[in-house]
């Protein structure tokens, strides 16, 4: 059989499509992207094969803002366009996430401050973190154009929003309980009393400050004050001793 000659770029006929079929990435290089190394000199080297595995993830999470920032709708911004921006093929991103949801809340998650570290021995230490954290993060959404354009946006999208409720914001409020909980336990917050609902309690001031209330201030000592005023509680202080001695003989 005569052997087929290689096409204009150095393959021969089938195969790409048998690259296709093994997984193999498509689309060239993109030049100061994961598919290239500096040499020695300096300048750009194509690397050969697909991006390395934290370079090519990398490169995807950045290609999602970059159209994000250029004005793209969450739900116009397809696969494809992602994968061309990024420089990989659309297999890569499919080895990673399932779909564009999928994708997304990991986008939305890198966008966002890291989680903040707690002891996980504190109470009421621990719960100032989670909330200063919840502070800072409003503040970051207010400033930010895009911040606020992207949380927008994904709360028209039911099933995206649900992804990250359950992968986002659950796991925070997790941590919140168990704050609460170690409060209780350690004996800085009363035993009687329903953890969920003081949870809720604590976590309720700021969440209207940081989402419901736009406008609202949110000034460095906000945390404190909410743990401070939820501690002491909301009635109004008892009169002095002395003072309510004087008002009966009176």
């Amino acid at each position: 059989m005569q052997a087929q000659a290689p096409d204009r770029d150095g393959r021969v006929p089938g195969e790409q499509d048998r690259q296709a079929r093994d997984g193999r990435d498509q689309g060239p290089p993109v030049h100061g992207g994961p598919d290239r190394e500096p040499r020695s000199g300096g300048e750009p080297e194509p690397r050969r094969g697909r991006p390395r595995s934290a370079a090519a993830e990398r490169a995807i999470l950045d290609a999602v803002v970059e159209l994000l920032e250029a004005g793209e709708p969450l739900g116009a911004i397809s696969i494809e366009r992602i994968a061309r921006t990024a420089g990989v093929g659309k297999a890569t991103i499919y080895r990673r996430w399932a779909d564009k949801e999928e994708l997304f809340v990991d986008v939305l998650r890198d966008i966002e401050p890291p989680e903040p570290e707690v002891s996980g021995t504190g109470g009421l230490g621990d719960l100032w973190i989670l909330l200063e954290a919840m502070r800072t993060g409003g503040l970051a959404r207010r400033s930010s154009v895009f911040l606020h354009s992207v949380f927008a946006q994904m709360k028209s999208h039911p099933r995206l929003w649900s992804e990250y409720q359950s992968t986002v914001i659950a796991p925070r409020r997790a941590a919140m309980l168990a704050a609460v909980g170690r409060a209780v336990a350690a004996g800085e917050l009363r035993g009687d009393a329903d953890v969920e609902l003081m949870d809720d309690l604590f976590l309720g001031p700021m969440l209207v400050r940081t989402i419901h209330r736009p406008d609202a201030p949110l000034p460095e000592d906000l945390a404190d004050r909410i743990i401070s005023l939820l501690v002491e509680g909301l009635g109004p202080r008892a009169a002095a001793a002395g003072s309510g001695e004087g008002a009966g003989h009176g």
